[in-house]
């Protein structure tokens, strides 16, 4: 009697007992799992390709000087960083637009290094540019990176966030932007042999070479070490933009080295005249960074090379007030969230940069600074019935020079 109650399948009309499972819908129709494979198959050829939002055609296309523009508004100074930027990133555009011609001619990426000391703006360019893009970026730290089978993480799983902020569409990772941080981490440790492997240093690099020239990588899209059974996504790198960036803490000394032995003649003492000792980053120059650590073969694959100018007086006094989104705008808005209205005085902001400059720690140190002043403040006045709040100089330095003092 069970036999004639079975359910059917709509299409095949196969008994639920001849099939995996089956699906029901209203008024007694059902499918099978083999036709639902099928149906979907069908519906995958016919559909319509939908735009992507990472799709793009010329009209929509960042000219650079509009990129520069748009990284003027969050980021101060280091305008020729952005302009290499700016560039790269349109060029990286029209690549992706280019066509088979008659000529034959393939314009090749120009993948980027960029250098400069702690808290200049490297990755607040990277994250700013991020909001302008058609294509998908991910931002990812080199200081985890390790060769494989060692703990830390494998050089694929570069890819593997690239994969996920694209939503696993692969062919739109294929034409995405990789900013990889900390690069000057793992170079190599020192030219004498060891008795151990330099695991997140030259090997690191060795494994990066087939990334950043273009090569197929099979990429795990979970991540390779706790999803070892995981079927493996094939990704081509070949038009996939990698951006660098790093502190290199120490390399003027090997600029200093490199500059001292090259000036020879009756010209040296003018040659050494004209030397800027306080910015010895604008004369970096490839064999720098092979002397730091970074092969030859990493140099190779990242032909431009820019430097972050130190950030003076008068930048670090901008980056507190004048950016879309800077220090000062987001506290008065945190306050404003709990209806309070908050200012500062002009002294005050002078205060914050003239300890910044003290402490050696660029714009970050700007933050840290005007948080500690600020931190007493944020956890009193949410619970109190206050709606001004005013910050004088004699205020900023009786919450800072304690702590310089417990410091010292």
């Amino acid at each position: 009697m069970a036999k004639y109650n079975q359910k059917h399948c709509s299409f095949c009309g196969r008994p639920e007992s001849h099939v995996g499972f089956m699906i029901s819908g209203n008024d007694g129709v059902y499918i099978c799992n083999d036709c639902a494979v099928e149906a979907g198959k069908i519906v995958q050829k016919a559909a319509v390709p939908v735009k992507s939002k990472f799709d793009m055609d010329k009209k929509e296309l960042p000219r650079p000087k509009e990129i520069k523009e748009f990284l003027d508004q969050y980021v101060i100074g280091q305008d020729a960083a952005k302009r290499y930027l700016s560039v790269a990133v349109y060029n990286h555009y029209k690549r992706l637009m280019q066509k088979e011609t008659a000529d034959e001619v393939e314009i090749e990426k120009s993948n980027i290094i960029m250098v400069g000391s702690t808290g200049t703006g490297k990755t607040l360019l990277a994250k700013t540019i991020a909001r302008l893009l058609k294509v998908p970026f991910t931002i990812v730290d080199a200081t985890v990176l390790t060769e494989a089978g060692y703990v830390g993480e494998d050089i694929e799983s570069l890819l593997t966030r690239l994969l996920q902020v694209a939503n696993y569409n692969v062919e739109a990772a294929e034409r995405g932007i990789v900013f990889i941080d900390e690069i000057d981490k793992i170079a190599r440790k020192g030219d004498n042999p060891s008795l151990t492997r330099d695991v997140s240093g030259e090997g690191v690099q060795q494994g990066l070479l087939k990334l950043l020239e273009g090569s197929v990588v099979n990429v795990p899209p979970q991540g390779g070490r706790k999803h070892p059974e995981q079927a493996l996504i094939a990704v081509n790198t070949k038009d996939i933009l990698f951006i660098c960036g790093g502190a290199f803490d120490g390399i003027e000394k090997k600029i200093a080295q490199r500059l001292n032995t090259q000036v020879v003649g009756y010209t040296a003492n003018i040659e050494k005249k004209r030397l800027d000792r306080n910015n010895m980053m604008q004369y970096i120059a490839p064999q720098d960074l092979k002397s730091f650590g970074l092969i030859p073969e990493i140099i190779g694959r990242l032909p431009i090379l820019t430097y972050l100018q130190p950030l003076d007086r008068t930048a670090l006094r901008n980056i507190l007030t004048e950016p879309k989104n800077s220090i000062i705008k987001q506290y008065i808005k945190i306050f404003a969230m709990d209806g309070v209205d908050l200012k500062f005085d002009d002294e005050v902001l002078e205060y914050i940069v003239d300890k910044a400059i003290e402490f050696k720690l660029g714009a970050r140190g700007l933050r840290s600074i005007a948080e500690d002043i600020m931190i007493e403040a944020m956890f009193e006045i949410p619970s109190s019935n206050t709606k001004t709040l005013h910050i004088t100089l004699d205020y900023a330095k009786a919450r800072i020079e304690p702590l310089k003092e417990a410091v010292a």
